[in-house]
């Protein structure tokens, strides 16, 4: 019988210990568990030890972009791919108790739902939230999604999506990864672009909500709209 890897009994007492009393593992040590789910074959001790030491924290390590985490040696395509399926089941997670309340009848709402999938993003998304004429929610769907600071978006594509749904209204939202929620130049030119594109077919576009980690713009509280 050959001998298991040494990290085996480890990996064993640690799933132990986590369920014991999860709080008291230490930052590493949860990560090596969550590390081993996708490379179950391998000591993930030293790689969790390596992201850590790159990226400062558990947080850092979670917002870190495929690209960023595939550059420390041992995160290969696969284990990118996971983290990518981690990120998204926890957007969805914090999402879905906002949602469920279907109307989006403030801005601060419609934040509070932009936050839990935009907040932490470190690159620029847009998406919007077609509403019927009481603000109840038909569909929240991204619409674009670019580089830091930049994410490509056509009048044409928002315009086509409320007329499939035959919404009402549309809400605009977007990130922006630097901190920082106030509007560019290029965000109130697009803003105005769409509300005129809008207001021609018949639909309109009751606010743009541009979102960072822990605050907000709304193009609507500042009457800009």
């Amino acid at each position: 019988m050959s001998e298991q890897p040494h990290y085996h009994g480890h990996r064993e007492r640690l799933r132990q210990r986590l369920l014991k009393d999860p709080g008291q593992l230490a930052d590493y040590e949860l990560l090596e568990l969550i590390l081993a789910q996708a490379i179950p074959r391998r000591d993930t001790k030293p790689l969790a030890k390596e992201l850590l030491a790159t990226f400062g924290t558990i947080r850092g390590v979670f917002m870190a972009r495929a690209d960023e985490l595939q550059k420390i040696k041992g995160f290969g395509p696969g284990l990118a791919t996971f983290w990518v399926l981690l990120k998204e089941f926890r957007a969805r997670f914090s999402e879905a108790p906002v949602k469920e309340r279907v109307v989006f009848s403030s801005p601060s709402i419609v934040a509070e739902v932009a936050m839990a999938r935009l907040g932490e993003n470190s690159t620029e998304e847009m998406w919007m939230a077609l509403v019927d004429t009481k603000n109840r929610l038909i569909s929240w769907e991204r619409v674009a999604k670019g580089t830091v600071g930049q994410a490509p978006l056509y009048p044409r594509e928002v315009l086509a999506a409320a007329l499939k749904h035959e919404a009402a209204g549309i809400i605009l939202v977007h990130n922006h990864p630097g901190g920082d929620p106030n509007p560019s130049r290029q965000d109130v030119e697009l803003t105005e672009r769409i509300a005129r594109a809008a207001h021609d077919l018949g639909v309109r576009l009751l606010d743009h909500v541009i979102v960072c980690e822990d605050d907000y713009y709304s193009f609507q509280s500042e009457d800009r709209i």
